[in-house]
């Protein structure tokens, strides 16, 4: 593994007891560029792995606990008028960071969601007409709770699409849970460090989007994303915004493992994170009792793996 990202991965476990899994893909995640939804049960940690994050790799970050009164002019700021200028002066909003951690995100309304929209997309905030560039990087960081919790709805197919990853953090293992009980009584986000400046995050950035690719890895990748479009397993396939991802987020964990070109198990480990959200799964799959990862898990032992 990379020093470097070991170093922050080590700082992260200092407060996230037994997720080094998720710890690594929501690091490959950041450095692919890409945004994460965190989609658990309340209380295991999502909020706390964001802000940990954020202190680690230097982010200036934003919290925003969302509610179904929370307007879009909340995320993206408005215009008040200044009686002393006798003119309307911009009032940026929470958006305007590096990492922007969006609480209970399938709690609040349809258009303050749907404000989201561009800025994960572009990267760029457009209020009275006016377009303004958000930080570089930027990150979303969403948590949402289990569709069918009190409040909460689904969030649609475009929003979905623009998170790169969806993960779950589950409960942690009993050995986990004893620690996480030990480590709370000395508040365990005041003692984590900077591992790496925005400087270097964008140099890892850089350094990713350099990873070499096999031809047939390409090739590999298409191949995956095409047969959820036309196998029967499934009712809804994966976008080409989908494929993209998978290939961002397949070369972001080669640089976290130290290696400047790209395996199928990088393609592999990352398949059900990158495509489980934005797939469905056809009635008759759900009929036989095959959810989402058991269909993914179908389809990569049905393709096999690719000729190098």
């Amino acid at each position: 593994m990379d020093s470097k990202m070991q170093l922050v991965q080590d700082e992260i476990n200092k407060v996230i007891k037994g997720k080094n899994d998720v710890v690594k893909k929501v690091l490959a995640a950041v450095i692919a560029g890409g945004h994460i939804l965190m989609e658990d049960i309340p209380g295991v940690g999502k909020t706390t792995l964001a802000v940990t994050f954020a202190k680690t790799m230097s982010l200036d970050y934003k919290r925003v606990q969302f509610t179904p009164d929370i307007l879009p002019s909340d995320i993206l700021g408005f215009s008040m008028y200044n009686a002393g200028t006798k003119d309307f002066e911009y009032r940026p909003g929470s958006i305007f960071c590096n990492l922007f951690l969006a609480d209970e995100i399938n709690r609040t309304s349809p258009k303050t969601q749907s404000a989201l929209l561009e800025v994960m997309e572009e990267g760029k905030a457009t209020v009275d007409g006016v377009t303004r560039p958000l930080p570089d990087p930027f990150v979303v960081i969403a948590t949402e709770n289990p569709y069918g919790s009190s409040g909460t709805q689904m969030l649609p197919e475009s929003q979905l699409d623009r998170f790169m990853v969806c993960l779950s953090m589950g409960y942690p293992s009993h050995a986990d849970a004893v620690e996480i009980l030990k480590g709370n009584a000395n508040k365990p986000l005041d003692s984590v460090n900077k591992v790496i400046t925005l400087e270097e995050l964008v140099q890892y950035r850089k350094k990713a989007n350099q990873v070499f690719v096999h031809e047939q890895l390409y090739e590999y990748i298409v191949n995956l994303v095409e047969t959820t479009r036309n196998n029967e397993m499934f009712s809804m396939g994966v976008s080409p915004r989908g494929s993209i991802a998978l290939l961002k987020m397949a070369k972001a964990m080669a640089v976290i493992e130290g290696r400047d070109f790209v395996t199928a198990e990088n393609i592999q480990d990352v398949l059900i994170d990158v495509l489980g959200h934005r797939v469905k799964v056809s009635a008759r799959a759900k009929a036989q009792g095959i959810d989402t990862k058991a269909a993914l898990n179908n389809l990569m032992h049905n393709i096999g793996n690719p000729r190098m």
